[in-house]
């Protein structure tokens, strides 16, 4: 009864850190928005399609993950429960902080606003990731890609793809300046730091000599 117990308040701890995490994100990224000192490179793109379709940063995030989930049939990939919610959380999320958060002019708070977006995604996706209930459908992609091509470099193929979002996104009037080459620079090593702050172990199998005697005999067949 008790790992029954300590199994489930472990799952409660996943899905509100899932949850939590998919929120905070959406509202790192309205920050950097707000900022406009320049977003990271999948932002850089959604904002181009924004400008060029009309339609909300947070549609077209929706949007995209959408279309890059349908990406992973033919790599054999299975999404998690997270990564549905990673395609809807996120752009909800980032429609609604950016209906409240101040629209800023003064340098100084720009950069208050950088700063404190790049800081908040590292810990989003801390807590997300750590919830270990699926990956985002992008990091998806790059991992189901190296995984059916194992001599393919992860960071190779993380690049190219970034690049071609950032250039995609640039052409179409997304933001690039210092702000992306700081979340370049910053984010590797804050979700180094906030992942394994955050992982939620998963709950250890039983040993058999703490189990009553029937179980423990039966698991021997």
């Amino acid at each position: 009864m008790a790992k029954i117990g300590n199994r489930a308040d472990r799952l409660a701890r996943r899905l509100g850190q899932l949850y939590v995490g998919l929120t905070l994100y959406g509202v790192s990224m309205a920050l950097m928005v707000e900022a406009s000192l320049g977003l990271d490179p999948w932002d850089v793109f959604h904002q181009g399609l924004s400008e060029l379709t009309g339609a909300s940063i947070g549609t077209v995030v929706i949007a995209v993950g959408a279309l890059v989930l349908l990406l992973w049939i033919p790599l054999r990939q299975r999404p998690g429960l997270g990564t549905v919610s990673n395609v809807v959380v996120i752009g909800l999320a980032v429609d609604l902080a950016l209906a409240l958060l101040p629209t800023v002019e003064a340098l100084p708070t720009r950069i208050g606003f950088l700063v404190a977006g790049i800081l908040l995604n590292g810990m989003a996706t801390g807590l997300y990731i750590g919830a270990r209930l699926g990956p985002g459908p992008r990091d998806g992609l790059m991992t189901g890609y190296v995984a059916r091509r194992p001599h393919r470099s992860l960071r190779l193929v993380r690049t190219v793809i970034e690049l071609t979002v950032l250039a995609i996104g640039f052409a179409l009037g997304g933001q690039v300046g210092i702000g992306t080459v700081a979340y370049a620079l910053a984010i590797g090593p804050l979700v180094h730091a906030f992942i394994p702050m955050f992982t939620v172990p998963p709950v250890p199998r039983a040993d058999p000599d703490d189990l009553p005697r029937p179980v423990a005999e039966a698991g021997t067949g």
